[in-house]
């Protein structure tokens, strides 16, 4: 096995956990809280996303490796692929940076950042309802965004395999 097939295992690999860690909170996490009132609902998105800001080492791992070995991947099967295979991992690679990366960067990741800033304790209720509804609806539409096209990518990859 070359550089280019574990490169290429390794990305499929991250790809799907990235895919899998959306998924979870599109179906599992924020379904879960929704009936929550407003300051609790907050705060534990609040506690939740906390764990990822403090940037545990395997999330970073997981997230930040998922685009390199995606990238690596790309670079070292570019001249080793056929016209099909350089057309499925470009555009994995394109919806993976652009559907799944770019929407976390510049809507999801702002708004858990303003999550972060709010003394939940201290907020009166119409605040706190203000603050959600500024929140959960938006987020939750990248989030889906961003669940469908990291399994697009996801199966993407794995076709990507199979034609090996």
């Amino acid at each position: 096995m070359d550089a280019f097939h574990v490169a290429l295992i390794v990305a499929t690999m991250l790809c799907t956990l990235v895919a899998g860690f959306v998924f979870a909170f599109a179906v599992v996490v924020m379904p879960g809280i929704r009936g929550l009132g407003d300051g609790e609902f907050l705060r534990a998105f609040q506690v939740m996303d906390g764990v990822i800001q403090k940037r545990s080492p395997i999330f970073m791992l997981v997230w930040v490796g998922s685009v390199v070995a995606l990238i690596t991947s790309t670079a070292l099967g570019f001249g080793r692929l056929d016209d099909t295979g350089r057309v499925l991992i470009v555009a994995a690679l394109v919806v993976f940076l652009g559907g799944v990366q770019l929407p976390t960067a510049v809507i999801n990741i702002p708004l858990n950042n303003k999550i972060q800033t709010l003394a939940i304790a201290d907020m009166d209720p119409e605040a706190a309802a203000s603050a959600r509804r500024d929140f959960e609806s938006r987020w939750n539409a990248s989030n889906s965004t961003r669940t469908v096209l990291a399994c697009a990518v996801c199966a993407t990859l794995l076709i990507l395999l199979l034609r090996l």
